[in-house]
C-alpha cells in the first residue's frame, strides 16, 4: 500500500555531510509520521528523527544539533540532512512511515570513515 525507497547513502569523511532521501509512493494520504531510523552492526535499531504532519519533530540526543529532518509534501518525500558526521553515525539508515501501520524502506548504508 505504501512503498518507501531510501537513497543518498554512501561513504563520507568524518566531519562531512550527507543528505538522505525517502521517496514514498502508494496510499500515502493516511501517513501522519515520517521518520528515519538507523541500525549499526550488533546494535539495536534506534529512532534518529521524526517529523509529523503537524510539523513537530523529535531527534535522538546523539544527533541533536547535527541532523535535520524535513519533508516535501508535494513530492511525498522526506529528508535527513546529516552534518558533522562521525564514526558513530555509521549504520544502515531506514526511512519509516507511520499510518495505519508502519512502513519501511530497504535501507541505505552510511559509512563515516577517513
Amino acid at each position: 500500500q505504501v512503498q518507501l525507497v531510501e537513497s543518498g547513502g554512501g561513504l563520507v569523511q568524518p566531519g562531512g555531510s550527507l543528505r538522505l532521501t525517502c521517496a514514498a509512493s502508494g496510499a500515502t494520504a493516511g501517513i501522519y509520521g515520517m521518520a528515519w531510523y538507523r541500525q549499526a552492526p550488533g546494535k539495536q535499531r534506534e529512532l534518529v528523527a521524526i517529523i509529523r504532519v503537524d510539523s513537530s519533530t523529535n531527534y535522538a540526543d546523539s544527533v541533536k544539533g547535527r541532523f535535520n529532518i524535513s519533508r516535501n509534501k508535494a513530492r511525498n518525500r522526506w529528508y535527513l540532512q546529516m552534518n558533522s558526521l562521525n564514526s558513530e553515525d555509521t549504520a544502515v539508515y531506514y526511512c519509516s512511515a507511520q499510518g495505519r501501520r508502519d512502513y519501511w524502506g530497504q535501507g541505505t548504508q552510511v559509512t563515516v570513515s577517513s
